[in-house]
């Protein structure tokens, strides 16, 4: 029974976490990240290990990412002129997607 409980408060955890991360409009986000899919794939899973996974990431993760490749806190020549180019609301609407699409990894709970 514990173990039923833990996992349930689990799930909502991480299903609220993701809502409530997400400043953005996810459906905005899924038509700017055209640009993104060539290296991180179409729902953030980068179809080679070159390139991070993105999908299912923590919004707010992607936003601070995307601004400190925007500032130069994060040294990475594509992502620095791809993030120059992006205002606020367009990092939380990619971050809004992203943070919605399943990641590679997923937990799964057993009683």
């Amino acid at each position: 029974m514990t173990r039923t409980l833990l996992s349930i408060a689990a799930a909502t955890c991480v299903a609220f976490g993701h809502a409530a991360g997400a400043a953005g409009d996810a459906a905005a986000g899924k038509e700017k990240a055209a640009q993104c899919q060539q290296c991180h794939g179409l729902d953030g899973n980068s179809p080679t290990p070159q390139f991070p996974n993105i999908g299912g990431q923590h919004a707010k993760y992607i936003v601070q990412a995307l601004e400190d490749y925007k500032t130069g806190e994060r040294q990475e020549p594509v992502m620095a002129a791809f993030a120059a180019t992006l205002s606020k609301q367009d990092r939380e609407d990619l971050a809004a997607w992203y943070a919605g699409q399943g990641g590679l990894y997923t937990i799964e709970f057993n009683e």
